[in-house]
């Protein structure tokens, strides 16, 4: 019927509890967004998903959760204080602010119109910074993290003494990072305060570029596996003039958005850049020595850096869908894979009456050890079926009058719209296994 738009997606994740703008009732925060009952499940579940995917699944990754708050000095070894800039300009004309690159200084200001207004760009610092203790002066600076990977780079040799762990091994840290962005647009996209997902794999010096290929690969296989359309997935290899300061090499996994295709998540070859700096600037020694020959190094790192909230917009993205069933009929369906959709199953009785709702009510609550449930006897079953089309649950039960002779139920799809009668001591194992065996129809 029509495509996705961010103004549909905002739309729907506002009148069903993902995503509500930040102290809406203040005005709002620009650039920050809370998470409503639908989206906290959303968000967790993608964020599980992940976890699953890189710890679980690999027998040499481990996991950690480092502080938000660092010693200043890390910050400094790691090129952040000198580097974590944007080139920033004003609208003497409306006071607008954007950034330098992302608009021609030569055109008019795309907000009030005028030509030759701009100031000339200056650099902005990107970290926010607080202060450590009662007195407010320069040593008792401290910065928000604005990525989660100093936390595992500066607890390298910790890991490596405390988990027995070898190279190749990586470390995975979900957490909070923040940025003072010069703008933020896109509704979650783009945000002061989000998530990230990343992994640092520490490998042999020399040993990078087959281990480097080896996560492109893998971690374009995870979207397949997160039930993405591949249609909408691409590499963007970084250029010279693209590379950060502690690349080797770099790709962006691309995803089209709503607003086009942009950065979902990033695969860098980072080198010994990060040990070494931490090895020079704190004075002690990162360096592995490494079994297998008895040499010492430093490892290189091979990092997949992927923002959970933005991971989060992907899935809302890819999952929409306006469909005209018939004439005067549609629906707004959300295709979550089902491992990462907030209600995994709904009950609904038919009637209230005769004991049915209380045989639902018993269906929905034997089904929530194992799935996320939600129970709804109010309204029309069509009804009922929509709402749950529209918040991607993909399986409903209907309890009816049948249900009490012979203890079946109607099992619905809902990518597909199909009905299947099952019976309720079965129930558990069939979804389990439409789980196991999921395809988006």
């Amino acid at each position: 019927m029509g495509t996705v738009t961010m103004e549909k997606l905002v739309s729907l994740c506002k009148r069903r509890g993902f995503v509500y703008q930040s102290s809406e009732i203040y005005g709002g925060l620009s650039g920050a967004w809370d998470y409503g009952p639908l989206g906290v499940e959303l968000k967790n579940r993608v964020r599980d998903f992940w976890w699953k995917e890189m710890t679980q699944l690999h027998d040499n990754i481990v996991g950690l959760d480092a502080a938000i708050m660092m010693h200043p000095k890390v910050w400094e070894a790691s090129g952040h204080v000198a580097n974590f800039t944007d080139p920033m300009v004003d609208c003497k004309k409306c006071n607008s602010r954007f950034r330098a690159d992302h608009i021609d200084l030569e055109a008019a200001c795309p907000v009030c119109g005028n030509k030759g207004t701009f100031t000339e760009p200056r650099e902005f610092n990107l970290m926010f910074s607080t202060n450590l203790g009662p007195v407010k002066d320069d040593s008792s600076i401290v910065y928000l993290r604005p990525e989660t990977a100093q936390g595992i780079f500066v607890n390298f040799k910790n890991v490596l003494q405390t988990s027995r762990v070898k190279i190749p091994f990586g470390i995975a840290q979900v957490g909070k990072a923040f940025r003072n962005e010069v703008t933020t647009k896109n509704f979650i996209f783009r945000t002061l305060e989000f998530e990230q997902m990343e992994m640092q794999f520490f490998v042999r010096p020399g040993e990078d570029e087959s281990w480097f290929e080896y996560w492109k690969n893998s971690r374009i296989a995870y979207y397949d596996r997160l039930g993405i359309r591949k249609d909408k997935l691409r590499f963007h290899q970084h250029g010279p003039d693209e590379l950060a300061h502690y690349a080797k090499d770099a790709f962006d996994i691309e995803f089209e958005f709503p607003m086009g295709w942009q950065e979902l998540e990033g695969i860098h070859s980072r080198t010994d850049f990060d040990l070494g700096r931490h090895q020079e600037f704190a004075g002690k020694d990162m360096q592995y020595l490494d079994p297998a020959d008895n040499t010492r190094y430093l490892p290189y790192v091979i990092e997949t850096s992927a923002g959970l909230t933005r991971s989060v917009l992907m899935v809302l993205s890819d999952a929409y869908e306006e469909q005209e069933l018939s004439e005067g009929d549609t629906r707004v369906v959300m295709h979550f894979h089902p491992s990462v959709a907030p209600v995994m199953v709904a009950v609904f009785p038919l009637v209230k009456k005769d004991g049915i709702a209380d045989l639902a009510k018993e269906i929905e609550q034997g089904l929530r050890e194992d799935f996320t449930t939600f129970y709804d006897q109010s309204g029309a079953i069509g009804r009922r079926y929509r709402r749950m089309d529209e918040i991607g649950t993909p399986f409903c039960i209907t309890v009816d009058y049948q249900s009490k002779e012979d203890q079946s139920v109607t099992l619905r799809f809902r990518d597909s719209m199909e009905q299947v009668r099952v019976p309720i001591t079965e129930l558990g194992e069939r979804i389990r296994t439409e789980i196991r065996t999921y395809e988006r129809v």
